[in-house]
């Protein structure tokens, strides 16, 4: 296994449920926070923490996420025959950041977990390090999540999961994980709770979205193929090899976690993202001032 982590996963096959109607039509990673989708946000942030693959694990007939990676000839030549200065300089922006990342697809067939649609990539991961990233989850920081989690990992070589601090009231919507203190912000995992019942929390501190996974787990996973069709999610999974005496361990990242796993969430994380728009956010606040009556 390789020291450094190039590689990333993106599973973005679920049916995103809580966003219809418009994810009938549209994949939730495409949906605006700001004036960038979700999607985007994720990849500049692989491509910030040193990332070149990434695989998105998707359903059947879900094509349009590569689309917005993917260079238009067609569209920038109308552009610039049409003088478009700024909207081609969009463009050349989004190519300058990802096209030096090579991007790939998996296919998740049928709807189990989030842990069966990594094991998918097992073949894009083969026996290298490779980080995970989920959309609903994007990190507003001066040091990119992953690269903060990989760094971590440089010492650990063990699977890593990112983990926020929440009040008590609040852990009962997440997987909160037993710890043992290693070092400031480190901790080993002893096990992990899905949606603990309210006073009945091990710690507070919640998983989120972002994790370093080793080849082992996806040896773990294709020798426990039970889990990915009893729709398990990689926290849990983790969690039953930290239980079994399999060295795993969390990272309290830095920065600010917006959640964009429902409508409200998603909602609360675009007006902080418009209101800290270097472009944009001084010209909302004023809207908002003249319109607070």
């Amino acid at each position: 296994m390789k020291n450094e982590v190039k590689k990333a996963i993106f599973p973005i096959a679920g049916l995103a449920t809580r966003f219809l109607p418009i994810s009938k039509a549209v994949s939730k990673e495409l949906i605006p926070l700001a004036d960038k989708p979700l999607v985007h946000y994720n990849a500049e942030e692989a491509y910030l923490s040193g990332i070149e693959k990434i695989q998105f694990i998707i359903r059947p007939g879900q094509k349009e996420v590569l689309n917005y990676f993917k260079k238009d000839e067609a569209l920038e030549k109308r552009l610039e025959e049409n003088n478009k200065i700024e909207e081609l300089k969009a463009l050349k922006q989004l190519e300058h950041i990802f096209g030096k990342i090579n991007f790939s697809t998996a296919l998740q067939r049928t709807p189990h977990g989030n842990a069966d649609a990594i094991y998918k990539a097992k073949d894009f991961v083969k026996n290298d390090a490779c980080a995970i990233s989920f959309c609903d989850d994007v990190i507003d920081s001066d040091v990119p999540a992953l690269a903060q989690m990989i760094e971590v990992f440089k010492t650990c070589q063990r699977p890593i999961m990112a983990l926020k601090a929440l009040p008590e009231e609040k852990l009962s919507k997440y997987g909160v994980v037993e710890v043992e203190k290693v070092a400031n912000s480190f901790y080993k995992i002893k096990k992990m709770v899905q949606k603990p019942k309210p006073g009945q929390a091990p710690s507070n501190l919640a998983f989120v979205g972002r994790l370093i996974l080793t080849p082992d787990v996806f040896d773990y996973l294709g020798e426990h193929k039970s889990m990915m069709k009893d729709d398990y999610c990689i926290g849990q999974v983790l969690g039953k090899m930290a239980e079994e005496g399999k060295p795993f361990y969390g990272y309290e990242i830095k920065g600010d976690w917006l959640e964009c796993g429902n409508k409200s969430l998603w909602l609360e994380s675009f007006i902080t993202l418009v209101l800290k728009h270097p472009e944009y956010g001084e010209q909302v606040r004023r809207f908002l001032k003249q319109n607070n009556k």
